[in-house]
């Protein structure tokens, strides 16, 4: 398959350009020539050194990430951005990118991942940032308690040796859960509004703590990484139905 086709294919599966004005990230082809052909694409959480060498080993003409290395652009090509780049550039291994519009697809996305495993229905857009939404949220099929929701996600989830963290302050049965994978309590209000039981996020900040105790609401911390799988496995099948040879590169980071 021709580069240039690829890209087209996940900018339009994916609705690049319609958060091209949202997110800091650089989202679409990072790294690549005008022209190329793909047979073999990699995908990874994060597109770091470590990624692009094993891309690089099982003989990947692209990897898809979905923390790419443009975040508003660079000062200078020097040092470990150069250290970064330099695979990419030397081995023609182009580098496609994903960030807030792999959180926020409805069907594809990381947040639509957690909601499956928790076998949420009834599922509307959730996490509103400008005209688009980064999460999801729904209604369990049976209510969670608290450890049953922890339970599950860290069953599910490749969260490593860190194990799942909630900070227990909702109703004792969890029925409607918000998603905001990675990075996610900048809308732990949203969730309050939306009548949300707990919020499912990956990371959390200090202040989140006395926010959800005095809101009544739980915050469910499952691992930025952990929380950020689903969306490049899932465009993995994607692209597997497309006939290209696919690797998944896994570099669990624990957090």
């Amino acid at each position: 398959m021709e580069l240039s086709a690829f890209v087209d294919r996940l900018d339009e599966e994916l609705r690049t350009a319609d958060y091209a004005d949202l997110d800091a990230s650089a989202n679409g082809l990072q790294v690549g020539p005008d022209e190329g052909t793909v047979e073999h694409v990699a995908f990874a959480v994060d597109g770091v050194r470590e990624t692009f060498d094993r891309a690089i080993e099982v003989g990947a003409d692209a990897i898809v990430a979905h923390h790419g290395i443009l975040w508003g652009g660079f000062d200078r090509v020097t040092g470990r951005t150069y250290d970064r780049i330099a695979p990419l550039i030397e081995h023609d291994l182009a580098l496609y990118v994903s960030h807030l519009p792999l959180d926020g697809h409805q069907e594809l996305g990381n947040a639509a991942g957690v909601a499956d495993v928790l076998d949420l229905e009834n599922r509307t857009p959730f996490g509103e940032l400008g005209s688009e939404y980064v999460g999801q949220r729904g209604v369990a099929s049976d209510p969670y308690a608290p450890d049953e929701l922890r339970d599950r996600l860290g069953s599910d989830l490749e969260t490593g040796d860190r194990s799942v963290q909630v900070l227990e302050f909702g109703p004792d049965e969890i029925e409607e859960v918000a998603i905001v994978t990675g990075s996610g309590t900048d809308w732990l209000d949203e969730a309050v509004a939306a009548g949300a039981d707990a919020l499912v996020t990956g990371e959390g900040k200090q202040q989140v703590y006395h926010e959800a105790r005095e809101a009544g609401i739980h915050v469910v911390l499952a691992g930025h990484y952990a929380t950020e799988t689903f969306g490049v496995r899932s465009v993995r099948d994607l692209v597997d139905d497309w006939g290209l040879e696919t690797t998944y590169v896994e570099v669990p980071t624990g957090l």
